[in-house]
């Protein structure tokens, strides 16, 4: 990674790794006391600017990738509540005014403002133009209603950053609308899902925020969802190979003391062949996501077909991973509180958000078919 990270990125890693080896993250699951934890070890300062509180100038990829690798290993609660905080925020640093950013950005960089991303709909998951919720100028304000659902940090957000349509144009009729987690007409209802994750649906009736409330220009709200997202799936890939190396070292570790045969599971060649599979791909996700990285933050393009490819193939590798470390491990593979159990819960779900595998080879292809 020497030549896709630069010092000030290999000594956050390692600042974050000291800090998350000696935590105990992964009983944590109370959201709000893992975004102060975050907090207190800075690293949640990687999500915002030094102009409002920040680690540099600006975001940089390359610094979120390091840290989601670094906590998705160990914990992916952990990882969701720092990702939450960047992709409920990043919208106010692309396109927020100064008064916008005063008020928010500063309280992500220190903990005090838990944020949401609040996009997806029951009918509007990847194809973000079919969004329904609607945002209709009144005077001085919007009055929204809709619904909104799996948003993570729903019911724990102070501040999310909500799509709303507010005209018929299918591409240009979408606006961003900051939206306090204390509105009148807001009501949440929480989604179990089958791993630990802050999610729910929002209903939204006659929530009335003021104008000043709206991101950028009305009808800017789709290429403002876009950016968002084109810049932090990369770093998705990154929290999955963060796990794909956990699910790799338990691996290692079980094949060489649990016994088959009378011998050591890691004796036999297929078990051999097994994880050279897995480290292969946890070698090649790594690759893809830090050159993604490190091409997005140092060109002036998006880089949404490099981050289309670290995300596609660093989520499908997880998996493939994770499930290999289930098998090598057999029964105890699948027994509740076994680490790799744990994993193969969490990992399915990074093929779908932010853009599902389908989504980003579709992207690819047509990115192809241009050239």
């Amino acid at each position: 990674m020497i030549g896709f990270l630069e010092e000030r990125h290999i000594a956050l890693r390692y600042r974050a790794q000291a800090w998350v080896d000696a935590a105990d993250l992964e009983s944590d699951h109370d959201a709000r006391r893992v975004v102060d934890r975050l907090a207190r070890h800075e690293l949640l300062k990687a999500c915002v600017p030094s102009a409002h509180g920040g680690l540099r100038e600006r975001v940089e990829l390359r610094d979120l990738c390091v840290l989601r690798a670094v906590l998705g290993y160990r914990s992916s609660f952990a990882d969701t509540m720092f990702a939450m905080q960047g992709l409920g925020s990043y919208p106010v640093t692309l396109a927020g005014n100064d008064e916008q950013r005063r008020a928010l950005l500063p309280r992500v960089a220190d903990g005090s403002a838990v944020c949401a991303f609040a996009i997806t709909e029951p009918e509007a998951g990847s194809d973000v133009s079919a969004i329904t919720t609607c945002a209709r100028r009144e005077g001085d304000s919007y009055v929204i209603d809709g619904t909104k659902c799996f948003i993570s940090n729903a019911g724990v957000a102070d501040s999310y950053v909500l799509f709303a349509r507010t005209s018929d144009d299918r591409h240009h009729g979408l606006s961003a609308f900051l939206l306090d987690g204390n509105a009148n007409g807001l009501t949440i209802q929480p989604t179990e899902l089958i791993a630990p994750h802050p999610i729910g649906t929002m209903s939204l009736a006659g929530v009335r925020v003021p104008a000043s409330a709206r991101l950028a220009d009305e009808g800017a709200g789709f290429s403002l969802a876009m950016a968002t997202l084109d810049f932090f799936r990369t770093s998705v890939g990154a929290a999955a190979l963060g796990m794909a190396a956990r699910a790799l070292d338990e691996a290692r570790a079980r094949v060489r003391t649990r016994r088959q045969f009378g011998k050591a599971l890691a004796d036999f060649q297929a078990t051999q062949m097994a994880l050279a599979d897995m480290a292969v791909d946890v070698a090649a996700a790594r690759l893809l996501v830090f050159s993604a990285a490190h091409r997005i933050d140092t060109s002036d393009g998006p880089g949404t077909v490099d981050a289309a490819m670290a995300k596609l193939y660093a989520t499908e590798a997880a998996q493939r991973v994770i499930d290999r470390a289930v098998q090598l491990f057999g029964g105890q593979g699948v027994v509740s509180g076994c680490i790799v159990e744990r994993l193969y819960r969490e990992i399915r779900a990074l093929r779908i958000y932010e853009g599902t595998s389908e989504i980003q080879k579709l992207v690819i292809g047509k990115a192809l078919l241009k050239a």
